[in-house]
């Protein structure tokens, strides 16, 4: 896979709300090769609940909570899915029909 052994990319999600992690999220995984990990930086407590979801429902990998060393910042990974399953561009939360 082509994130194999690679540094993650890293995405700073700062403290936005869940909803709007995931409409940024949708567009940069996007522009990635299969394979490659992600850490996402999310202050938003519903983070490891809502990312776990639409990773489930898009086929991405969710690979659970990031250790230090991004200090007392919440970070959580995934791997990005070979072919993931489409998603409505205004609501990445809903599957494409």
């Amino acid at each position: 896979m082509a994130g194999e052994g690679a540094d993650p990319v890293i995405i700073d999600g700062g403290d936005r709300a869940c909803v709007r992690l995931l409409l940024e999220l949708r567009g940069r995984l996007a522009e990635l090769p299969a394979g490659t990990i992600v850490h996402l930086i999310a202050g938003d407590p519903a983070a490891p609940l809502d990312l776990a979801a639409w990773c489930h429902l898009t086929g991405h990998g969710y690979l659970g909570t990031v250790p230090p060393p991004y200090g007392e910042r919440p970070a959580y990974a995934l791997r990005v899915a070979d072919a993931p399953r489409p998603t409505q561009a205004g609501s990445p939360w809903r599957p494409q029909r």
